[in-house]
C-alpha cells in the first residue's frame, strides 16, 4: 500500500454529499469530548463508567474514525491523528488544573491507542461507512 503525502487535495470531500452534516457531527463529537473530559462526573453516572480506559479508546477511536471517513487524503488523516492525540494530551493537562479531575498518563495512552486503531481501520471497509450509508439513503430515496 502506497501513501499519498502530497499537499494537493488535503481537504477534498468529493465522495460525500452531506459533508456539512458529517462535519457538524464531527465537531459536535470534539465538543462532547471536551465537555465530558473537563466537567465533573455526577455520582450516579460514575458507576456506569467502570472501564475508564476503554471509554477513552472508544471516544478517541470514534472521533478519529469519523473524521477519517470524511477526509480520505493520507496526509490529512495523519494530521488529524496528530491533532487528536495532541488534543488528548492538552485535555489531560487541563484536567490537572480542575478540582474535580486529575491528570493520568494512562488516559493519554488510551486516547492515542484509540486514534491509532481508528486510523488503521480507516484503510479497511470501516473507512467508507459514511459513503455506504449515503448510497443506501439515495437508493431508498429514489426507489
Amino acid at each position: 500500500m502506497e501513501f499519498n503525502f502530497s499537499p494537493i487535495g488535503l481537504l477534498k470531500i468529493a465522495h460525500l454529499r452531506f459533508k456539512w452534516l458529517w462535519l457538524a457531527i464531527g465537531f459536535s463529537l470534539i465538543a462532547a469530548i471536551f465537555v465530558g473530559s473537563i466537567s465533573s462526573i455526577p455520582a450516579g453516572i460514575k458507576q456506569f463508567v467502570l472501564q475508564d480506559k476503554a471509554v477513552h479508546v472508544i471516544a478517541y477511536g470514534c472521533l478519529m474514525g469519523w473524521f477519517a471517513q470524511i477526509y480520505k487524503h493520507d496526509l490529512t488523516r495523519l494530521i488529524l491523528g496528530i491533532a487528536f492525540i495532541t488534543m488528548g494530551i492538552l485535555i489531560e493537562i487541563l484536567q490537572s488544573m480542575t478540582p474535580t479531575r486529575q491528570f493520568e498518563l494512562l488516559d493519554m495512552v488510551a486516547n492515542s491507542c484509540g486514534v491509532i486503531l481508528a486510523w488503521a481501520l480507516a484503510y479497511t471497509w470501516f473507512g467508507s461507512l459514511l459513503a455506504k450509508f449515503e448510497n443506501l439513503i439515495s437508493v431508498k430515496k429514489s426507489a
